[in-house]
């Protein structure tokens, strides 16, 4: 979906402008992920950052899938505890 797609979901749910970013769900998504132990290169593909070392970006294809696809699960059922009201701090399971 792109930012504009994503601004204007928020404008139809009643978000008025400069109230919310979409920049501002990705921040909070690397925080937390960072936080609960993903592998950073795994976020930094699934937020799709480029790598910012040239050498490293010359041989590093790695996507990263089979991690990103538990990721975004635990994210998938993180937000789906919020819209239940469970606003606990999710716990990443164990590998």
């Amino acid at each position: 979906m792109s930012g504009n797609g994503m601004l204007a979901a928020l404008r139809r749910m009643g978000f008025e402008r400069g109230v919310l970013t979409v920049h501002g769900f990705r921040s909070t998504a690397s925080t937390l992920l960072n936080e609960q132990g993903w592998h950073p290169d795994a976020i930094e593909r699934q937020l799709a950052h480029s790598e910012r070392d040239g050498v490293r970006a010359a041989y590093n294809y790695a996507e990263y899938l089979p991690e990103r696809r538990k990721m975004m699960q635990f994210w998938s059922d993180y937000l789906d505890n919020l819209r239940a009201g469970n606003t606990d701090a999710p716990v990443k399971p164990s590998a």
